[in-house]
């Protein structure tokens, strides 16, 4: 299993460890585009898929919420990167 494949089943485990740097990483190795947003917010977008994933930076900690790594997983399997 590559490192790509093993960091995609670590956020589908939606783990409450899950750190906006490791989000950050995943992202960036799957092609998607990070466009600052105002203020936290931030969005993710993929030019081959048309995938857009907006969020808010987490703060103080870097950890995310459990619902934006839930959202995060509806927007990768609606792309096409999780089954």
């Amino acid at each position: 299993m590559s490192t790509l494949q093993k960091d995609l089943q670590r956020l589908k485990s939606q783990p409450k460890d899950y750190h906006w740097s490791e989000l950050m990483s995943l992202l960036g190795r799957l092609n998607y585009e990070v466009k600052q947003g105002e203020g936290s917010r931030v969005k993710f977008y993929h030019k081959e898929t048309n995938s857009l994933i907006t969020l808010h930076r987490p703060h103080p900690q870097d950890i995310l919420k459990h619902y934006a790594i839930k959202q995060v997983i509806q927007a990768l399997q609606n792309a096409g990167f999780l089954l």
